[in-house]
């Protein structure tokens, strides 16, 4: 019995634990810096509904406006969703620092408090600003921001600018386009593919916002000194809450067209130390490795090699001259292939620069290739680093004799010009003018015979497929059924392109649904009542879950225009178009 007992009194606490949990009461101020010839809206929300409601007294502030009082009340999914809201329109009486004080109020008994806000008023401004108005709300709850990863880099150092939109939970933004792109005129750009936008999130000044990543920029400055990022610009789509409610209990929105830009950038640039700098530096920054292999060491006379001379490692890869391979005279060097293996990421280039020379030697002998040295500048020690290259030795075994090529005792390579002795390589003709011996004349052939009688036995073709095609013309019932079906389609493909956009959304799947009407009815929208369309549709032998699913669509089409629907119902929507009148379309 006892235990019994404290089960219930435990469970009775737990009840009651959860259901004070559930309860939210919290104010909500419109900004929270203001001139002191501006409005400020306040709003004290709750989700479940209580009696005694008591306003703070307002302190350094008068009440121009309110209480302005709303509900919103409605069932999703068989889930009961309540809100509450008081609404305040204060007008500063001074400038300084004030705090709107705690509200209360009672539910099931117990009493609710929100929590202190801070608020600053200061001089007044030149364009007074209304806390209410739809265009002021979304542009204070909306912003814009390039990100860059370092403000003073050197000369060639990659930089990375990303840009990224704040949206305050108080407003959504249903659609964005570009209306101005920066051009990077002094930098070497590389736009980072955006493979899909990702919803995050973060703060902004202190304030919970989500964002969204848009754009991601890697920039080599090509200039020194002060060089500006021109500006991102964007023409958004912002729905912002209002005070009107629908019939259902639901919050209204409007729509406010806004273009903001993330505002221009200054960066710094350094020029390279010229302390230290090496002899034949070409401009490159980074880490890298160096290396000049060759194909082959050993090989004959008139036989052909390839030297490689790569660069690998991270840093402007694209933006410098790999150094020149210089050989000794014996040897006949073609210009080099270059190829470049580099993938951009936001730490800027990484990968593989190579310039390929293909070599011939004439002559027997030894031929030296002389050692490269490379320099770069390392941007994590402040410092110059020269790497220097392996000398590659090529033994030709077999060849003419030409002047012998001695290396002396103090590593210095003495030797002679060697003359070439007619052409090495002669050309393959790619064109010829030879004849067959036994040719047969074309007039009198079988292809003569099939070009002169074939257009003869096209007349009756075309004769047919023209009478076809006039008795289509004319069949008005008939282009008018096949006009409507094509536009069903068009539009049920056009609704695709538009989840997401709920007024376009339902607009083009309504037409879909009619023009499907009056390819399979033959009747006309002006005509398109549901019991008309149910009683046609069963004349004709549709099954009536197809029917009722049919009618249901037309009302979700209607229901849009009065309140916002989710992506999810949407797309459960279009899905269920494309069955019905698949299977419609078996019966009709």
């Amino acid at each position: 019995m006892k235990l019994k007992l404290m089960l219930w009194v435990l469970f009775t606490l737990s009840a009651v634990t959860f259901s004070t949990a559930q309860v939210k009461f919290e104010a909500k101020v419109s900004k929270k810096k203001l001139g002191v010839n501006e409005r400020l809206r306040v709003d004290f929300e709750m989700n479940q509904d209580g009696d005694n409601f008591t306003p703070p007294d307002f302190s350094g502030f008068s009440v121009v406006g309110g209480p302005n009082q709303s509900i919103s009340n409605s069932w999703i999914n068989g889930k009961r969703s309540y809100a509450k809201t008081f609404s305040y329109f204060l007008a500063p009486t001074q400038r300084g620092k004030f705090t709107i004080a705690q509200a209360q109020i009672q539910i099931d008994g117990e009493t609710y408090k929100t929590l202190p806000v801070r608020v600053e008023v200061t001089a007044a401004v030149d364009k007074p600003k209304d806390g209410n108005n739809s265009d002021y709300i979304a542009s204070e709850n909306l912003h814009l921001v390039a990100e860059v990863s370092k403000a003073n880099p050197y000369l060639n150092e990659a930089i990375t600018v990303v840009y990224k939109l704040y949206v305050s939970p108080r407003i959504s933004v249903s659609n964005w386009n570009e209306l101005d792109s920066p051009k990077y005129s002094d930098f070497w750009s590389q736009a980072i593919d955006m493979k899909q936008l990702k919803v995050e999130n973060g703060t902004y000044e202190g304030e919970p916002y989500r964002y969204v990543v848009l754009r991601k920029t890697v920039l080599y400055p090509q200039k020194t000194g002060k060089l500006n990022i021109e500006p991102l610009t964007l023409s958004i789509a912002v729905d912002v809450p209002t005070n009107r409610r629908d019939i259902f209990g639901g919050r209204l929105y409007s729509t406010v067209n806004k273009t903001v830009a993330a505002g221009n950038r200054t960066i710094n640039v350094k020029p390279l130390p010229e302390n230290g700098k090496p002899e034949g530096f070409t401009g490159a920054v980074g880490d890298f490795d160096f290396k000049v292999n060759a194909s082959r060491t050993e090989l004959d006379a008139s036989e052909s090699l390839e030297v490689k001379v790569e660069v690998s490692g991270e840093g402007n890869l694209k933006l410098f001259d790999l150094p020149n391979l210089t050989v000794p005279s014996g040897l006949e060097q073609y210009e080099p292939e270059h190829s470049e293996r580099v993938r951009t990421n936001l730490g800027g280039m990484e990968g593989t620069v190579t310039d390929t020379y293909t070599l011939v030697p004439q002559f027997k002998g030894k031929y030296p290739i002389p050692a490269l040295r490379f320099s770069y500048f390392d941007v994590s020690s402040n410092s110059y680093k020269t790497i220097t290259s392996q000398e590659v030795v090529l033994n030709v075994r077999k060849g003419p004799d030409g002047q012998r090529i001695v290396t002396s005792s103090d590593d210095t390579v003495q030797k002679q010009v060697v003359t070439q002795s007619g052409r090495q390589f002669k050309f393959i003709k790619l064109k010829t003018t030879l004849k067959e011996i036994n040719s047969e004349p074309f007039f009198g052939s079988a292809l003569y015979w099939t070009a002169l009688i074939t257009p003869l036995l096209a007349i009756p073709l075309f004769l047919f497929f023209g009478k076809k095609q006039e008795a289509r013309k004319n069949d008005v019932v008939g282009s008018r059924v096949r006009r409507a079906d094509k536009l069903a389609r068009k539009y049920l493909s056009e609704a695709k392109k538009n989840l997401g956009e709920p007024k376009s959304f339902y607009i083009a799947m309504e037409r879909a649904l009619h023009n499907y009407l009056k390819a399979k009815l033959q009747i006309q929208t002006s005509d398109m009542s549901k019991d008309r369309i149910q009683r046609l549709l069963r004349e004709r032998q549709v099954d009536d879950a197809l029917v009722i699913e049919f009618v249901a669509l037309l009302e979700s089409c209607e229901f849009a225009r009065y309140t916002p629907l989710s992506s999810t119902a949407m797309q459960q929507d279009y899905e269920k178009a494309s069955r019905v009148i698949a299977a419609m379309d078996k019966q009709l």
